[in-house]
Parts: C-alpha cells; structure tokens; sequence
C-alpha cells in the first residue's frame, strides 16, 4: 500500500521543488560580499538583495545603472561598487516593474531590497532603499548571486 505525504510534508515537498534558482557566486566570492568592507574613497558600494519566501519559484531581474542585470532569487544578494553619483535599480516581473534611484556618495555603502509581489497575470516586484542595518542582516542571511 502506498503512502502519500501529510499536508504539511506535501507542501515542504512542493515549496523545495517549486524554488527558482539563480547561478551563485563562488564561496569565496560569497563571503568577500559579507565582510562590507568599505569601498575605496572614489567609488561607493551598493547591495542589492532579496529576501524571504514569497514568489520563490520565480527569479527576478534586476537592471543596475541602466546596464548590468542580474537575477535574483529567494535569498540572494548582488554587490557592485560603482562611480559615486545616482544609480538606478529597476526590477521586472511579468505583470510590472519597479524602479529606484540611489545616490551612492564616495566612500558609502547602500542597500535596496527587491521583493516579489503577486500581480494579476503574474509576478510583480517591489524596490526599496532599506536602512544599512536591515540590508546587512538580509546579505549575511543569502547567497551572492553571480551578477555585474
């Protein structure tokens, strides 16, 4: 007689199989990214992370400085240092995107988080600039995604 998983066991079973899933970054490469050392005087650092479960079997893509992407899944980071001046952050989902603009000064770090949100036809997505304390909890908690 077969026996089939219990609810509860069903849905960690569909949620596991169900997690998009992004090229990362090596080990190394990965815990470079979570020592936030501070950038060089003439450029800034700029995380930029996803977190937590909702929308994890769909990856995002995240378009910075109008030109390097990314995608982001469930739990996983980016970092760049670029020029100071105005980055922009824009992400897309099926049914809509988002978009931001940071002012990386010399010598600063900054962290955006990009959220999934559930949208009519399909997937959304949300960017916002978090507070430096919230955004390296959320990196020291992912992966480093291969990205810019």
């Amino acid at each position: 007689m077969t026996q089939f998983p219990t609810g509860l066991s069903l849905l960690t079973l569909l949620l596991a199989a169900g997690c998009a899933s992004v090229p990362l970054d090596s080990a190394q490469e990965d815990a470079r990214g979570k020592q936030f050392v501070p950038p060089p005087p003439d450029r800034g650092s700029l995380y930029v992370y996803r977190q937590g479960p909702m929308g994890a079997p769909v990856s995002l893509g995240v378009t910075l400085a109008g030109r390097a992407e990314a995608r982001l899944a469930q739990d996983t980071f980016v970092w760049l240092e670029p020029a100071p001046g105005p980055i922009d952050v824009r992400c897309a989902g099926t049914d809509g995107g988002a978009e931001t603009v940071v002012n990386v000064g010399p010598g600063e770090t900054r962290f955006v988080e990009v959220a999934y949100r559930p949208g009519l036809m399909g997937s959304r997505c949300a960017v916002t600039e978090v507070a430096e304390a919230e955004g390296r909890a959320a990196v020291l908690q992912g992966k480093r995604a291969v990205g810019p």
